[in-house]
C-alpha cells in the first residue's frame, strides 16, 4: 500500500479538525488521519509540526505543515484548484463576505456556546443565551443573503461558510441538549434549520460531524479528568 502524501493531525471531537476533513472531502483528496491527544501529553509530531500554537489541526502536504483551520481550508482551495468545486467564492466581494462571516463565527459566536457551558450563574447564563440568539438571528440573515435563495451559504454547493459553521453542528446539538435550547428553529430561523439538515447529509460532512451523544460522553470524560488533576 502506497503512503499518502497528505496527513492530517487532529482529533475526531475537534470541530476545527472536522472542518478540514470536510474541505478535503469536498476536494476528493485522500489523506492519512492521525489522531492526536490535544488535552495532555501532546505528541512530538504535533509539537514539531506546530511549534508556535501547539494545537490541532495541522495538515502536512508534501512534508510541509500548514496550521490553523481557516488557513488550511484556504490552502486546500488554492493548492487543489483542479479538484472539484472552489470552496471560497470566485467573486472578490462574495469572498470577502464569506471571510467576514467565518471570522464572526469563530471569534464571536461559537465562543459564546463554550462560555455558556462553563457558566453557573443564572443571570449570567441568561445574558449569554440572549447574545447567542442575537447571533443566530444575524446568521439567519447572512444565510439568506449569501445563499441567494439556494440550499447552502455557498449557493448550489457547500462552500467556505458552510464548512466553518457546519463543523459546529454536533456541539450545537450538545448545547441544545444540555441547556434546553433550540438554536436553529424551523419557525424562527427556517433558513438555518433547513440548511443544517441538508449539510449533515452532504457527502462531505455526513461521516464527519460527530454524534451528540458521543460528544457528551467525551465532554464528561474530559471534565472528570480535569477534576481528578485538581
Amino acid at each position: 500500500m502506497s503512503r499518502l502524501n497528505e496527513k492530517l493531525l487532529g482529533a475526531w471531537s475537534s470541530p476545527f479538525t472536522n472542518r478540514v476533513q470536510m474541505a478535503l472531502n469536498l476536494k476528493s483528496i485522500d489523506y492519512e488521519f492521525i489522531e492526536v491527544n490535544f488535552y495532555s501529553n501532546k505528541s512530538e509530531s504535533l509539537l514539531k509540526a506546530n511549534p508556535v500554537h501547539k494545537t490541532i489541526p495541522v495538515l502536512i502536504h508534501d512534508e510541509k505543515p500548514i496550521c490553523e483551520s481557516l488557513i488550511i481550508i484556504q490552502y486546500i482551495d488554492e493548492a487543489w484548484t483542479k479538484n472539484g468545486q472552489s470552496i471560497l467564492p470566485s467573486d472578490p466581494y462574495d469572498r470577502a463576505i464569506a471571510r467576514f462571516w467565518a471570522a464572526y463565527i469563530d471569534e464571536k459566536w461559537f465562543p459564546l456556546l463554550k462560555e455558556l457551558g462553563k457558566e453557573s450563574g443564572d443571570e449570567t447564563k441568561a445574558a449569554i443565551v440572549r447574545k447567542i440568539f442575537e447571533g443566530v438571528g444575524l446568521l439567519e440573515e447572512a444565510f439568506v443573503k449569501c445563499s441567494k435563495g439556494k440550499e447552502f451559504f455557498g449557493g448550489d454547493n457547500v462552500g467556505y461558510v458552510d464548512i466553518v459553521l457546519g463543523c459546529f453542528l454536533g456541539w450545537i446539538k450538545v448545547t441544545e441538549s444540555m441547556a434546553g435550547l433550540k438554536l436553529f428553529d424551523e419557525t424562527r430561523t427556517p433558513g438555518l434549520a433547513g440548511w443544517a439538515e441538508r449539510f449533515v447529509s452532504h457527502n462531505a460532512a455526513k461521516d464527519i460531524v460527530p454524534e451528540p451523544h458521543k460528544l457528551i460522553e467525551f465532554y464528561m470524560m474530559v471534565q472528570a479528568a480535569k477534576a481528578s488533576t485538581g
